[in-house]
C-alpha cells in the first residue's frame, strides 16, 4: 500500500477537496461553464484521477496513468461539447499542475519524484491529443464488420428477440463457437463501451446492450456442457471491486466447450474467497481479469497470496486493465497474459494438458 492511498477515506478527500477548490480559484470560469452536476463529476473525476496516479505510481508504470490522461481528455471533449478542445485542455492542463503540486506534500520523496515524472508525460500526452485527436476505431478493422454492425444495430434498437436470433442463425449457418464469442460478441461489447466513451450511447443503453448478450450466451451451454472432459480445471474470476466480467465469463465457457471443468466464481471476488475457492477445486489455471487499472492492486495482492501458500496451478491474467500498462504483467510471478480466450486455451494445452499426459 502507497503512502497515498494509506488512509484514503480521510487523506484522499482531502486532497480531492483542496485541488478542487484551488482549481475554481485559480480558474473563476469554471463557475459559469460547470453547472451543479459537472461539479459533482468533476470532484468525482479528482478522486478517480488520484487512484490511477498511485497505481501507477505503485508499480512505477508511466503508462497506466499516461493512457489514462488520454482517455479523460478525450471523454471530456465528447461530453463537454459547448467547450472547445484547447480549454478544456487547458482545464486538464492546470488541474494536473495542481494535482502535482498538492502531492508533493504528502508523497514520500520517491513517490514524489514519480508523481512528478508521470504528471508531466499526461500533460505533454494531453497537449499532442488536444492537436491530434485521433481514434482508432478497431471496430471498422475487423474481418467481421459487417456480422457485428449488424449484432450492433440489433442492440442499439432494443431488439432482444431479433438480436438473440440473428446470433443463433449464425451458429447455424457455419459460424464455430469461438468466432461467435470472440470475434463477434467481444468485439461489438468493446464498440459499446468505446461508443459510450464517445457519448453516442447513454449507461442504461451500454447496460442494456450487456445485459441481453450475457443472455444470449445461455443459449449455447446445451452444447458447451455436453463436450467430452479432459481431466482438467480452470478457476476464473475477476478480483476487488472489479464488475466486469463480461470477457471472464466468455473465458469459462469457451475452456468448458474444450473440455476443462470451469469453476467460475463471477465479479467483485475478494481475496480471501478467491483462495479459499482455489484450495478447495484444486484448479490446474487460475485465470484473474482486470478491466479497470486501479483493480490491478488488488490482482496483485492475490497473485503473491496464490504463490506464498505453494499452490501449483499456473496463472493467467487479463482484461483492459494490462493493456493499459507497460507489460506490468512479465514483472509478476503469473505465467502468461492474453484476452483471447481461444489462445490461452491453445496455451493451456501445451503447458497443462500435454505435460499432465505425460
Amino acid at each position: 500500500m502507497s503512502l497515498l492511498m494509506s488512509d484514503p477515506s480521510i487523506k484522499v478527500t482531502k486532497i480531492a477537496r483542496k485541488i478542487y477548490d484551488r482549481q475554481f480559484e485559480i480558474d473563476p470560469k469554471l463557475d459559469v461553464e460547470y453547472d451543479d452536476n459537472r461539479k459533482k463529476l468533476m470532484y468525482d473525476d479528482i478522486l478517480i484521477n488520484i487512484g490511477y496516479l498511485d497505481t501507477a505510481i505503485q508499480f512505477d508504470d508511466a503508462k497506466i496513468f499516461g493512457d489514462y490522461a488520454i482517455w479523460i481528455y478525450q471523454l471530456l471533449c465528447n461530453i463537454m461539447k459547448d467547450l472547445d478542445r484547447d480549454r478544456i485542455k487547458e482545464q486538464m492542463i492546470m488541474h494536473y499542475q495542481i494535482l502535482n503540486d498538492s502531492l508533493s506534500d504528502v508523497l514520500s520523496e520517491e513517490e514524489a519524484k514519480k508523481a512528478d515524472i508521470f504528471i508531466k508525460n499526461a500533460i505533454e500526452l494531453t497537449k499532442k491529443e488536444a492537436i491530434e485527436f485521433n481514434v482508432l476505431n478497431e471496430f471498422e478493422l475487423s474481418n467481421y464488420v459487417d456480422v457485428n454492425k449488424k449484432y450492433l444495430d440489433y442492440l442499439l434498437k432494443n431488439d432482444s428477440n431479433g438480436a438473440y436470433k440473428f446470433i443463433e442463425n449464425l451458429f447455424k449457418i457455419g459460424y464455430t463457437l469461438e468466432e461467435i464469442y470472440i470475434d463477434i460478441l467481444q468485439e461489438v461489447m468493446n464498440e459499446v463501451g468505446d461508443l459510450w466513451h464517445r457519448q453516442e450511447i447513454t449507461v442504461d443503453k451500454e447496460h442494456y446492450c450487456t445485459s441481453t448478450t450475457k443472455v444470449i450466451l445461455s443459449q449455447f451451454y446445451p452444447l458447451i456442457f455436453s463436450s467430452t472432459k479432459k481431466n482438467a480445471k480452470i478457476l476464473i474470476c475477476t478480483v476487488g471491486s472489479e464488475l466486469h466480467e463480461m470477457g471472464a465469463r466468455m473465458i469459462s465457457d469457451i475452456f468448458e466447450f474444450h473440455g476443462w471443468d470451469s469453476i467460475y466464481l463471477g465479479a467483485a471476488v475478494p481475496n480471501q474467497f478467491v483462495l479459499k475457492a482455489i484450495e478447495e477445486n484444486k484448479p490446474d489455471l487460475i485465470a484473474l481479469s482486470v478491466t479497470m487499472p486501479q483493480q490491478l492492486v488488488i490482482c496483485h495482492e492475490l497473485v503473491n497470496l496464490i504463490k506464498e501458500k505453494n499452490i501449483s496451478a499456473k496463472i493467467a491474467v487479463g482484461g483492459r486493465g494490462f493493456l493499459s500498462t507497460d507489460k506490468l504483467w512479465e514483472k509478476w510471478v503469473v505465467d502468461i497474459s492474453t484476452d483471447n480466450a481461444l489462445e490461452l486455451v491453445k496455451w493451456a494445452e501445451t503447458n497443462i494438458l500435454e505435460k499432465m499426459e505425460k
